[in-house]
């Protein structure tokens, strides 16, 4: 299948349409906290709270969002305040003294839980970044500059963290390089940097030299320092979402560059391989985790289907389409589109349920907690809209230009 102008119109229009009228409203204005600042973002199915407690990876990303919806969709000065309540609250109180950020606050901003890796930092970066946009804010452009650095610097200084394995047997995540990379995107994009270009370049290799392995179809997500297969059952370990998360930030970095053809050629492949490995069969929609070689799977979770998931492989499966024009890319994007939209949906609430057993029912309903919140379906609905918008823009120029070459 392909799909027409219209469709693509009508796809671009829902997920507008979603983000803006279902998606944004169940979040706010009701999770601005008022009284100490940031987001009450633990939310039952109805919106009710269910613990006051904040999450700084999603404060930093709800920050994100509203300073992105800002700068791209419209202007509107509740969204710029919102993002600005975000930014207060991570500086005034999601940093220690060593510089170093927190995970997990109570309402007030005293800390509960630090964790010992930098994501609350990257975070931090994009949603200072998007902010400093936004609003003109030096402060802030300067903060997520520092704070990139401070990443960079986490990320490539042995020992400068604490580990969390001993030596005995070493191995390197994925996460790392993706969400660097995706960090160097924003910033780029939004403040810019001229250390963004050399260092996606770096990531970008590292994820295709290590992680991407063609003799067996399959993107990993963990590996020994060398790249090699760690044969036990941590190393074997796929999440087919989080490698069709990092096949769409290679994509879009292919879209940037004028199309590459070499980057468009990676991401559809990792893509490729963990659709092939990620989707379900018999029942639909995306399994959370998969064995390397086939074999059972640790964790108990790992063929309940989780919202975020769904939402990289919506953003990938039509940002393919969209570079290659291949009609398996759309017919891919109509199934997962289709799946996640009428299982994960709340038609009366609003937003997505967070986690669904294998068959598609809901297993909790629970909406927001320390890792759910406004970002991956917003941000999935947010990209999408805009990439259509694009998309059938520049379909119309092409038409445009093609009438009057006839014409002449």
């Amino acid at each position: 299948m392909h799909y027409t102008k219209s469709e693509l119109e009508n796809l671009g229009d829902f997920y507008k349409n979603q983000l803006l009228n279902d998606t944004l409203p169940f979040w706010f204005p009701r999770s601005l906290d008022e009284e100490f600042g940031g987001y009450l973002l633990m939310r039952d199915h109805d919106g009710t709270l269910i613990d006051t407690d904040k999450a700084v990876w999603i404060q930093g990303r709800a920050a994100w969002l509203l300073a992105t919806l800002y700068n791209t969709v419209e202007p509107r000065q509740e969204w710029l305040e919102g993002a600005k309540s975000g930014i207060d609250f991570l500086n005034k109180h999601c940093f220690d003294t060593d510089g170093r950020m927190f995970f997990h606050m109570t309402r007030q901003g005293e800390p509960i839980r630090k964790r010992r890796y930098f994501f609350s930092e990257t975070f931090a970066v994009i949603a200072h970044a998007a902010y400093a946009k936004a609003s003109g804010d030096q402060e802030a452009a300067d903060k997520a500059r520092y704070l990139f650095g401070k990443c960079i610097e986490y990320a490539t200084t042995p020992g400068l963290l604490e580990p969390k394995f001993t030596s005995t047997r070493p191995a390197k995540g994925i996460g790392v390089p993706m969400i660097l990379m995706n960090t160097a995107q924003q910033l780029r994009e939004t403040i810019g940097d001229p250390r963004c270009d050399a260092l996606i370049d770096q990531f970008i290799e590292e994820i295709e030299r290590d992680f991407v392995k063609d003799d067996i179809r399959c993107v990993m997500e963990q590996v020994a320092p060398d790249g090699s297969i760690i044969d036990h059952i941590d190393g074997r370990t796929l999440n087919p979402g989080h490698g069709i998360e990092g096949a769409w930030f290679i994509l879009h970095e292919a879209k940037y560059r004028n199309n590459d053809p070499r980057l468009i050629a990676l991401g559809c492949k990792m893509l490729d391989y963990m659709w092939e490995r990620g989707w379900d069969k018999e029942f639909g929609g995306i399994y959370y985790f998969r064995d390397v070689y086939g074999k059972p799977v640790q964790e108990y979770w790992q063929d309940m289907k989780f919202w975020w998931p769904h939402n990289e492989v919506i953003i990938a499966t039509l940002l393919a389409y969209a570079l290659t024009q291949d009609k398996k890319y759309a017919k891919w994007h109509t199934m997962v589109h289709d799946w996640a939209y009428t299982h994960f949906h709340d038609q009366e609430h609003g937003e997505w349920f967070g986690y669904l057993h294998r068959d598609g029912s809901v297993a909790q309903t629970a909406k927001g907690n320390l890792f759910k919140g406004p970002f991956h379906l917003p941000r999935q609905e947010w990209y999408c809209a805009q990439l259509m918008q694009e998309l059938v823009g520049k379909n119309a120029e092409k038409t445009i230009v093609e009438t009057e070459k006839q014409n002449f």
